[in-house]
């Protein structure tokens, strides 16, 4: 950790370092329920001559207890892929609250990637059975390794299986948590491994639906976090004519293309959408009954982004002390 005087640069190794995902999950959810402001985030699609790019400005600040402000710039350039470099880049940038003093630089996509698979496990813990054991994650990216350990930190996940468009990717991904100490199986057959799982993780940059409604057992819950633009998709309307909808931020009934699609084709109503601050407040309810299916769709937000800084930064203070 080292940067300009008075200001910490945190890298990817430091945020790995200091975070852990039970505690995580819980400044999420304690964020959740306190007073802090978030601004509509900025959001501009940048022409490419492929998959066009997206600019992120997402500002956020606490209005009680310690004072922080932070605000996070990234960029999306889905087609970097390709090149095997990675889709998200950019920065977190925290400042004290107070007096508006720069305090650190965090490394963006280490802080968005643990911050994303926090909030889905937060969701989790509310949707998901307590007793579901089997995870599938669809979708082999930067995010996969971070929803299985996060989601086997509220759940009792004792296999995981995995499933890529890709197979070599998938076979990679699995190496690599299997060097860490977490089993992977791969699937081949996606229907096949949706209709086993007790929780459906899908992270992927799909402009189709991979995930159908009637490959879904009774009592899955369903975790979507890409499709981020109203172009992308990655479940078909039968899963949210199945399932009781919730979403991080209602935000994402205009953004995200699994929202944008079936809201304005009535498949879903806006009414009967909750959101994940309402779960935590208690003024919406989680799972019922242990056969209904349950969706958390995920955009992200900025008030996940500041939660997450303010638990490194304590972090840091706490290591030099």
């Amino acid at each position: 950790m080292s940067g300009l005087p008075g200001v910490r640069v945190v890298s990817a190794d430091d945020v790995a370092r200091i975070l852990t995902y039970p505690a995580l999950v819980d400044a999420i959810e304690a964020a959740l329920r306190a007073d802090i402001a978030v601004p509509a985030r900025h959001h501009h699609t940048v022409p490419q001559p492929g998959r066009d790019a997206t600019l992120l400005v997402m500002p956020a600040w606490t209005e009680a207890g310690e004072r922080f402000l932070g605000c996070k710039v990234v960029a999306i350039f889905p087609d970097n892929a390709v090149q095997d470099i990675p889709s998200l880049s950019g920065g977190y940038f925290l400042m004290s609250g107070t007096t508006g003093q720069p305090l650190a630089v965090i490394d963006a996509p280490a802080l968005t990637a643990w911050r994303t698979a926090a909030a889905s496990a937060l969701a989790a813990r509310y949707l998901a059975r307590e007793d579901a054991a089997h995870l599938l994650m669809v979708g082999a990216g930067t995010l996969a390794p971070h929803l299985i350990r996060a989601h086997s930190a509220v759940r009792p996940i004792s296999r995981v299986t995995l499933w890529n468009r890709t197979r070599r990717r998938a076979v990679a991904t699995a190496f690599a948590l299997g060097a860490a100490g977490i089993e992977v199986e791969l699937a081949d057959d996606l229907a096949t491994a949706v209709a086993q799982a007790d929780i459906v993780s899908c992270a992927t940059l799909a402009t189709a639906p991979l995930i159908k409604g009637e490959w879904l057992q009774k009592g899955a819950h369903v975790d979507l976090v890409g499709a981020f633009t109203p172009k992308m998709r990655e479940a078909d309307d039968a899963v949210f004519k199945r399932a009781r909808l919730y979403v991080d931020t209602v935000a994402a009934l205009k953004e995200a293309g699994d929202l944008a699609g079936p809201l304005r084709r009535q498949v879903i109503r806006k009414e009967n959408v909750r959101d994940l601050a309402a779960l935590c407040r208690g003024k919406a309810k989680g799972r019922r009954k242990a056969d209904e299916i349950t969706v958390f769709k995920s955009v992200g937000m900025a008030l996940e982004d500041l939660a997450a800084a303010m638990l490194v930064w304590r972090g840091m203070v706490a290591a030099e002390l």
